[in-house]
């Protein structure tokens, strides 16, 4: 259901919506499980999962072997027999080994089949950089997934969305991706409805409306954005800043409606340039919305380059002040 206008909220972070909102589809869907390293007494890498296991039992909240492949594979099984799993990768780098089974079979699986047998399973993982972390901990490689037919890719910045939008995910008869932007996962606290209500995949947020240009960011990203945009608007430059909050599918109608407004454009995300969800963006734009532009889409991203260790870590990750210059150049041009 949507949210009920008169549902209590609770002020909670981010993580703790990914909890209340795996907690809402357990207790009220016994199909639901949880599963990953680490998820069951220990309550996960990032205490996502703290509680469900003393709630629901360790045939639903299940401790896994340290074997990515193993999990997702596992999972796929169980989602076409009728369940839906809900497995955990500790860190999004981690997912490597299980990339085969993801898009091997779970995204496949429904046209394989003909129709007779879905994936509804959710894969969540932590993801994104700027909490000081070692290899393969920080990677934002959010366009791997979005390249594959058949996977959906939500990635939220807020802990409204964050409950909102999984509950969608679980409850979607397809695979889904579920990217949580770690960096901002107890940075600060929202309003959440207590119980059931659901956010749409596939739509975007305008969380500030403006004329001059559009900056469309996603996840972590969507806060320094948020303050770019603040600052700026003291120089008489009037940024609109669209979460997308799903990056596949994509809201496209939302990016050239905007655009249209504006007739200038900026991205922002922590992933490397190339080939990013920002050159997906910029074409859109291109193919949807020539006529309007008046400058190049400026990308502010992260750098071609392996994520770099802590020390340089915040010369890598788009900041406030290289996210300004960027609007800046969009609506000088």
């Amino acid at each position: 259901m949507s949210q009920n206008q008169s549902q209590q909220t609770q002020s909670l972070t981010l993580v703790q919506a990914v909890q209340d909102a795996l907690y809402t589809e357990m207790k009220q869907d016994d199909d639901v499980v949880v599963m990953g390293e680490d998820v069951g007494k220990n309550g996960g890498v990032f205490r996502a999962t703290e509680g469900l296991f003393d709630e629901f039992g360790g045939d639903r909240v299940i401790d896994t072997p340290l074997a990515e492949s193993g999990i997702v594979g596992t999972a796929i099984g169980m989602a076409a027999m009728g369940m839906k799993p809900v497995p955990e990768m500790q860190f999004s780098g981690f997912m490597y080994p299980a990339f085969d089974q993801l898009v091997s079979h779970a995204a496949r699986l429904r046209t394989r089949s003909r129709g007779r047998f879905t994936c509804p399973m959710v894969v969540r993982a932590p993801y994104g950089g700027g909490i000081r972390a070692p290899e393969h901990h920080s990677e934002s490689k959010e366009a791997f997934y979005a390249h594959e037919a058949g996977l959906k890719v939500v990635i939220p910045s807020t802990p409204y969305d964050t409950k909102g939008l999984l509950i969608s995910a679980i409850r979607d008869p397809d695979p889904v991706v579920f990217l949580e932007p770690k960096l901002i996962y107890r940075a600060f606290r929202g309003d959440v409805p207590e119980g059931d209500y659901e956010v749409p995949i596939g739509e975007a947020a305008v969380r500030r409306e403006g004329t001059d240009v559009s900056v469309y960011c996603y996840g972590a990203m969507t806060r320094p954005t948020m303050e770019a945009a603040e600052n700026l608007a003291d120089e008489g430059i009037d940024a609109e800043v669209v979460d997308l909050r799903t990056v596949d599918p994509m809201d496209k109608e939302t990016i050239v409606e905007s655009f249209e407004k504006t007739g200038r454009a900026a991205v922002v995300h922590e992933a490397p340039k190339t080939a990013g969800i920002g050159a997906e963006i910029a074409a859109t734009i291109q193919e949807e919305a020539l006529l309007y532009q008046e400058a190049p889409v400026e990308r502010v991203a992260g750098y071609d380059v392996p994520y770099p260790l802590y020390a340089l870590e915040d010369y890598y990750l788009p900041s406030v002040t290289r996210v300004e210059e960027g609007i800046r150049n969009a609506v000088e041009f």
